[in-house]
């Protein structure tokens, strides 16, 4: 908009191949190269190319909270609650976000090719997995978008 906030329902929808390049003047196109590539794909293109990455990826021990069918980490911003015990755990992030929102999963994959064929076989995506944000609501997301975390 004219104050550069992203509005998600002022945005006309893109569907299959067909993207919406009609802007009005003083907008800004967004765009997003990797949209479509699944998380075995980024995985692969990283093996691929030897590309390193920070080793929060990879399996570590972690303290941990189980609280709601996520594996919370234990930290001054997610403290446990009344009555919670923690655990260490191995664990990985699948995604790193914020520490208040993104959680870690269960894994022993310290390496690339272990984390290709663990995301191979997996049948809960990356965001059921690790988001605390979905349980707080349904558009915690798009709240966070408004507030410019996107």
């Amino acid at each position: 908009d004219e104050f550069g906030q992203w509005d998600p329902k002022a945005q006309r929808p893109e569907l299959w191949s067909l993207y919406n390049a009609r802007l009005h003047k003083g907008e800004h196109l967004r765009v997003f190269p990797i949209s479509n590539w699944t998380e075995l794909d980024v995985w692969q293109y990283i093996a691929r190319e030897g590309l390193e990455l920070p080793s929060i990826y990879y399996a570590h021990e972690r303290e941990i909270v189980r609280r709601n069918g996520l594996l919370v980490p234990v930290t001054p911003l997610t403290p446990m609650r009344e009555g919670e015990t923690s655990e260490k755990a191995l664990v990985r992030f699948r995604t790193v976000g914020d520490i208040s929102c993104t959680c870690p999963v269960d894994s022993d994959a310290d390496d690339v090719e272990k984390i290709i064929a663990e995301t191979a076989v997996t049948d809960i995506t990356e965001r059921g997995a690790t988001r605390m944000d979905d349980q707080a609501s349904e558009a915690a997301m798009e709240q966070r978008k408004k507030q410019g975390y996107f």
